[in-house]
């Protein structure tokens, strides 16, 4: 930590100053304020200091005192229900109920005032950042105002564990950076064909079997070569209780990602009724096929969904439960007799309808639990994928549940455009922008900042059918944390700024002046990044 505070850069040039640019030492926030006024001269931290706060601001102010004994070395004396501290916290109905606005204030005392505690939680963050040795080593704060709020609501980041189980531990990790960067939902891809990697107490076998595989496909996509590591990993029902309140104390919600009806293969290796083809199959251990998708004409296979939902909605308390429905293969259910008698009977035009059909039901079911369904923007019926080429659109044959969330990933970005018309919200993560999977040749950090998530050509009056953005780390090649660190850091400072910043107070080359503050951190927590310039294609 000292060798980071050597290290910390001035820097000059932020977007929204008063005061005499001579005399200050502009903050290195990420993502960046939307509105800084700075006055002369800095405040100087004692080595002990007091917090007041509020009671309902409790788990704000402990989170407050980790941080600063933490990060800086400093001794914290917590005044609960007291108006004067070194560092106040208040809650001020006055600045607005848009969760993560805050005032931040520092004269001769700090003071974050916010609405919400969401708001709050978010200045201290950017006092993280604003916490810098003066030229003779001791902490100080540049005097000034922050007057900050998010452009967008949700700004989420992904972890898939079905491919690869990264466990307790390197996500607790993640979720500490997150914070950091004020980003607010984590989604949590927990089932895949690959690994199934939560209990169900009603199915146990999706852990015992599920969970489970011999080994695991090396040297890249249809490679036939395969390591001889068996790979096995999934939470508990109380260990997940322990990150979701992790999560919690930090502001992030976590979403769970329970996949349907394709991504099944380890679910039906475990239970083999699950399945069209009817066949017993093991985990899978390749990457990009599936072996078979659950059988949605059985009345059997749609009571196990629906069991598995309640148990996942009793769990997690967010109200958002995200069921895939991305890249079913229907070759599958076209080799399945009782899946054809189905959408022949049900007077069903195509497998597309039936997954549309399936996919409307369940999000019924969803409501039905108190909760908002998610899906990958595959779920509204249209037409994504050549392998599925032969089969017609389905997009305006029937309709999701209101409320239904779609996530946007593939596909001409007109259909953005079309799901908001139909009124369905909208997270945008097109994976040409987002995917921390892709290399940095495809995907630079520069890249990354750029991405808007409302499209150049969507019409204003439906910019609020944007939700926010996702950024994303598929794991079928990420099998190390260290790999893992590689492809999220540093863009996922950029996806932060993306969702946070408003476009216009958004700048590149200032991003990178204050990203040095965070390399160095990330450094000093042995956190491996990737490259902060740009990567010529090979």
């Amino acid at each position: 930590m000292k060798n980071r505070m050597l290290l910390i850069l001035m820097v000059v040039g932020l977007f929204a100053l008063t005061g005499n640019a001579a005399n200050v030492k502009e903050y290195q926030i990420v993502p960046q304020p939307q509105q800084i006024s700075y006055s002369d001269g800095c405040l100087k931290l004692k080595k002990s200091i007091s917090v007041a706060f509020p009671s309902p601001l409790s788990s704000e102010a402990n989170m407050l005192k980790q941080y600063l004994e933490q990060d800086f070395g400093l001794r914290v004396d917590l005044k609960r229900a007291k108006k004067s501290g070194d560092i106040i916290l208040k809650l001020d109905e006055s600045l607005g109920d848009k969760d993560g606005r805050y005032v931040l204030a520092t004269d001769r005392n700090i003071q974050i005032s916010a609405a919400s505690s969401d708001g709050v939680f978010s200045g201290i963050q950017s006092l993280r950042q604003m916490i810098l040795p003066d030229g003779e080593g001791q902490l100080s704060v540049q005097k000034g105002v922050i007057n900050d709020f998010p452009a967008f609501g949700w700004r989420s980041f992904m972890l898939d564990e079905g491919r690869n189980f990264k466990g307790e531990k390197e996500v607790k990790h993640l979720l500490d950076e997150m914070a950091r960067l004020k980003m607010n939902v984590f989604q949590w891809h927990l089932t895949d064909d690959q690994g199934w990697r939560l209990e169900i107490k009603k199915y146990p076998k999706l852990t015992e079997i599920g969970a489970y595989r011999d080994s695991t496909e090396i040297g890249g996509w249809y490679s036939n070569k395969f390591d001889t590591n068996p790979h096995y990993g999934f939470y508990t029902q109380e260990k997940a209780k322990e990150i979701i309140a992790y999560a919690k104390e930090r502001h992030i919600t976590i979403v769970p990602e329970i996949e349907m009806p394709g991504h099944a293969s380890a679910a039906i290796a475990s239970y083999t009724w699950l399945g069209s083809i009817g066949k017993p199959i093991k985990t899978l251990c390749s990457f990009g096929t599936e072996l078979d998708i659950y059988n949605v004409a059985d009345p059997k296979v749609i009571q196990f969904l629906d069991d598995v939902i309640a148990e996942v909605a009793a769990l997690f308390p967010g109200p958002v439960i995200h069921i895939g429905g991305d890249e079913v293969h229907f070759s599958m259910w076209e080799q399945s007799p009782s899946i054809c008698n189905y959408v022949k009977s049900h007077g069903l035009n195509s497998m597309a309808e039936l997954q549309v059909e399936f996919t409307n039901n369940m999000s019924n079911y969803v409501v039905g639990k108190g909760k908002r369904m998610m899906g990958w923007n595959d779920i509204t019926g249209s037409k994504l994928h050549d392998y599925n080429e032969d089969v017609a659109d389905a997009s305006n044959t029937r309709r999701l549940a209101d409320g239904t969330i779609v996530q946007f990933w593939k596909g001409d970005i007109g259909l953005i455009k079309e799901t908001a018309q139909k009124g369905y919200d909208i997270v945008n993560s097109n994976n040409v922008l987002t995917y921390l999977d892709y290399g940095y040749d495809n995907i630079s950090l520069s890249k990354a900042y750029s991405f808007n998530p409302i499209p150049d050509d969507l019409p204003a009056n439906l910019h609020n059918k944007i939700l926010g953005c996702g950024c994303q780390l598929w794991t079928e090649w990420v099998n190390t944390p260290e790999k893992m660190n590689y492809q999220v850091f540093p863009r996922i400072a950029a996806y932060a700024e993306c969702g946070w910043t408003l476009p216009q107070n958004k700048d590149f080359d200032r991003f990178k002046i204050s990203l040095d503050n965070l390399l160095q951190i990330w450094k000093e927590k042995g956190i491996s990044v990737g490259p902060v310039e740009d990567v010529a294609k090979q």
